[in-house]
């Protein structure tokens, strides 16, 4: 007998982050995976005289990364590993089948280090997507509510 939708939908994990927050960061983490290398070595994060570059570089005490440490600090143990769990999916092209094995690792891994990790992690923002797509979520809402 074939699945109904709602077979399918109890067969999905859980998220202890809900789905708005996922796409903010998501959000987020493409204007930080965008930004170039710094192209005055003494100008700040926030130098008036250059503001459009200011945005655009990665330099030190940048917003952008600042405010997503933030975000993935403030996320519960159960947060911070459900994103790891997510990331990790999607970089890897993994299955639903495997959500189960991949959070146990990451729940075994986890450290207080979490925001630092993840934006350690080129294409962030891609793998969160890729994650969110196998689960069969999508912030296209997310998008249009916040362009």
């Amino acid at each position: 007998m074939p699945e109904t939708d709602t077979e399918t939908e109890t067969d999905l994990p859980e998220l202890s982050v809900d789905l708005d927050t996922i796409c903010r960061i998501i959000a987020r983490a493409r204007e930080f995976d965008v930004k170039t290398a710094q192209s005055d070595p003494d100008a700040d994060a926030l130098d008036e005289d250059d503001m459009p570059a200011a945005v655009l570089e990665d330099r030190p005490s940048d917003p952008v990364f600042e405010e997503l440490v933030a975000a993935i600090s403030d996320l519960s143990d159960d947060g911070q590993i459900d994103l790891v769990t997510l990331m990790w999916l999607g970089r890897e092209g993994a299955d639903l089948a495997e959500w189960d094995d991949y959070r146990a690792t990451a729940e075994s891994e986890h450290t207080g280090h979490t925001a630092e990790y993840l934006m350690g992690t080129p294409l962030l923002s891609d793998h969160l997507s890729a994650g969110l797509d196998t689960l069969g979520l999508d912030c296209r809402a997310f998008e249009r509510d916040h362009p």
